[in-house]
């Protein structure tokens, strides 16, 4: 947790602070960020950053609550606003539009994202995975119960697994576009905006037939493709 010496100072240096570390740690990772130019860019001494925080990684867990407040404070209205027009599966792919927008257009939150799912150190990622959990769970789980609630869901679904799954998917979706090579299969790589649609339409797709086929029911294999010319 950061110290008293943090919360007591200006907002504006605050600021300044929070946005030069998520510039650094987004551009090169907890591991390879350095203080020295954290300092440097937010225009305080580097030994100031001691007096605010313990270590490094206090500084890091920090930023990473930073971002995430401001991610949640953006994205969770109008998620929630779709979610209130009817079949949370039906408007999921919308949703995913939503998200995926938000980090083409916040390249600082989409950095420290990278910084958080793509550290190398296991003990830091560790310590600093869980505040992106904690956001994730509070939006998704009441979305996911009222689902289930209001037939959305079937009466038997496993919200739990369905909570995973969204957890694995979400972050990759934030970063796939502008991380080559992170996604083996489908086209993110270089796309944005409406040409990811389709791909997030197929998510969604996904996603609903998991969560509302009936138990039971066997779903009919898909169709084969056409042979080469």
């Amino acid at each position: 947790m950061p110290r008293p010496t943090w919360t007591n100072l200006p907002a504006e240096k605050r600021e300044r602070v929070l946005a030069a570390a998520m510039r650094e740690f987004g551009e090169h990772g907890f591991s390879a960020g350095s203080l020295n130019v954290i300092a440097r860019d937010a225009g305080v001494a580097k030994g100031s950053l001691f007096q605010y925080f313990d270590d490094k990684l206090d500084l890091f867990r920090t930023v990473c609550e930073a971002s995430s407040d401001t991610i949640v404070a953006a994205v969770a209205p109008r998620v929630m606003k779709l979610a209130a027009t009817g079949d949370l599966f039906a408007v999921l792919p919308e949703m995913l539009v939503v998200w995926v927008d938000y980090f083409a257009d916040h390249p600082l939150e989409r950095g420290v994202t990278a910084a958080i799912n793509l550290e190398i150190d296991s003990e830091v990622r560790a310590a600093v995975r869980g505040v992106g959990h904690r956001h994730y769970l509070a939006v998704l789980r009441p979305l996911l119960e009222h689902a289930r609630e209001t037939g959305g869901l079937r009466p038997d679904a496993d919200i739990d697994v369905l909570l995973s799954l969204l957890i694995l998917v979400l972050p990759h979706l934030a970063l796939a576009p502008y991380v080559a090579s992170l996604e083996p299969v489908l086209p993110l790589f270089g796309c944005a905006g409406e040409e990811l649609r389709p791909v997030l339409e197929r998510y969604g797709a996904v996603l609903r037939m998991f969560a509302t086929v009936p138990a039971g029911a066997v779903a009919e294999p898909p169709p084969a493709a056409a042979p080469e010319v």
